[in-house]
């Protein structure tokens, strides 16, 4: 028996398809009728694959390969081996991505790879109170809950949990074991296995008899084009709502408190913690591991490095970074500066030796 193929290409194109997709501009035109059957890493190739290489330090992994074409920027064209077409495009990451996309849909969401049915599967509990639009795949085990509302084209997988009055937009994807409480959820979101999505925030006071707990009555409202990462928890609000701006990706293991507000289009690495009551900007990228303090606000376009733990606010566009977190110049000016000193010590006390 071979190894499966979890994600097969569902079509071929032609070189000139590719470099149409890519918006980019072919070496040589006599090319364009070559096929293109999928996608493979510069570093191994193959006949018939695509292949991208990032740049003029990628550059070598062109010697000696094989696949059907390349897309990389001018600056390294000349340097692809005789007999493979040459897509020349001022942004082939992104236009990789795109291409991958059209060989590759399934991978985008995994419903084949989730074992979802194309209809509600006879073991789901659904409620009789529940509104599903038609086309709406529901997995085995999945529960939906009374009031729930799921758009057209969307699928829930095995064992996931839809809470009561929660609405779930069209052409969405929620995870296998996934939970969804206290939610409004937009078109086109995907929201991986395992993620937590609308439970109570952290939200306790001290007195007398220990920690009172506080009622959390918010939402968590989740706008549309959103990707929620596998083991993300994403806490509802207090008394206000816990707000994913249109088109922000979130990676796997996030923790993302009650009354936090995350703009459009924000990146966030794995591992990051915001802490309640949060702002973000749009276009914010948060690094893996960043721990944010509770009730500061990132400026639109800020960069908080990895590792980072950011205690103030920080202003539109600047990158910080470090813990605790400063402008990220301040930062390396002063690990720098440590490391001369802890070098001229060294030296000194081997001349002294």
């Amino acid at each position: 028996m071979g190894d499966p193929v979890f994600f097969p290409p569902t079509r071929r194109l032609t070189v000139g398809e590719a470099a149409a997709m890519a918006g980019g501009a072919l070496q040589h035109p006599s090319t364009a009728g070559i096929l293109i059957d999928g996608l493979a890493a510069a570093a191994q190739g193959g006949a018939g694959k695509l292949v991208f290489v990032d740049g003029r330090r990628h550059a070598g992994l062109l010697d000696g390969l094989v696949a059907a074409a390349v897309l990389c920027q001018q600056d390294i064209a000349g340097q692809v081996p005789d007999g493979i077409a040459v897509i020349v495009s001022r942004q082939p990451a992104q236009a990789f991505a795109r291409i991958g996309r059209a060989l590759y849909p399934e991978a985008i969401r995994s419903i084949r790879l989730a074992g979802i049915p194309a209809s509600v599967a006879e073991s789901a509990v659904v409620s009789p109170l529940a509104v599903l639009e038609d086309g709406v795949s529901v997995g085995a085990g999945a529960v939906i809950g009374d009031g729930a509302e799921i758009g057209r084209g969307s699928a829930i997988a095995p064992n996931a949990v839809i809470g009561a009055d929660c609405r779930i937009g069209r052409d969405c994807y929620v995870g296998p074991g996934a939970t969804i409480l206290a939610a409004l959820i937009g078109n086109r979101v995907t929201i991986h296995g395992g993620a937590r999505i609308g439970q109570d925030g952290f939200g306790f006071h001290p007195g007398a008899a220990g920690l009172e707990k506080i009622p959390q009555i918010g939402r968590v409202v989740i706008q549309d084009d959103v990707e929620i990462g596998a083991n993300t928890t994403i806490d509802r609000g207090a008394l206000d709502d816990t707000v994913v701006g249109e088109g922000t990706k979130i990676d796997n293991l996030v923790q993302i408190g009650h009354n936090v507000r995350i703009g459009r289009h924000c990146a966030v690495a794995a591992q990051a913690g915001i802490s309640g009551s949060v702002t973000i900007g749009d276009g914010v990228l948060l690094g893996g591991r960043a721990g944010i303090a509770d009730h500061v606000r990132i400026g639109d376009g800020a960069q908080i490095a990895a590792g980072s733990g950011l205690m103030h606010d920080v202003p539109a566009g600047e990158r910080w970074a470090g813990f605790p977190a400063k402008v990220a110049t301040e930062f390396f000016r002063e690990v720098y500066t440590l490391k001369k000193l802890a070098s001229d010590r060294k030296r000194k006390g081997t001349a002294n030796g």
